[in-house]
């Protein structure tokens, strides 16, 4: 079996607010907003990145605004790493990442080699910059 990640899926208590996140600081491309019939209330955007699954954003209105921000470790996916192509990257947006207030952590080489930084969506999704 080939098996190959296609998207993954957040939700999020403000879709349009995320969706800006992923723009502005990611340069991603955001698709049409989608309403379900099926699911009052549920909405979702598509985030597209250079290379890699997309991220799909989704949102209703069960949707708690202070999960994320608690910052409680607990079973789930614990965050997205998204590589930005070099040290430099990293640097430059962990710069406007701060600048923002949504750094968590400053760039550094971990154990295990990489050059990363953290930072939080607006919602307090965790997203690990790599280069």
């Amino acid at each position: 079996m080939n098996a190959t990640v296609v998207h993954v899926a957040l939700w999020t208590a403000d879709l349009e607010t995320s969706a800006a996140f992923w723009s502005r600081y990611f340069d991603a491309t955001i698709g049409e907003r989608y309403e379900s019939r099926r699911r009052p209330g549920f909405a979702s955007r598509f985030v597209e990145l250079d290379g890699g699954p997309s991220i799909e954003l989704m949102t209703g209105p069960w949707v708690p605004e202070d999960i994320a921000r608690a910052g409680a470790e607990a079973p789930g996916w614990a965050h997205i790493a998204v590589s930005v192509g070099s040290q430099d990257a990293v640097d430059v947006l962990a710069r406007r990442l701060d600048e923002d207030g949504l750094l968590v952590s400053q760039p550094r080489t971990t154990g295990d080699g990489y050059y990363k930084a953290g930072a939080r969506t607006p919602d307090g999704s965790l997203v690990e910059i790599t280069s």
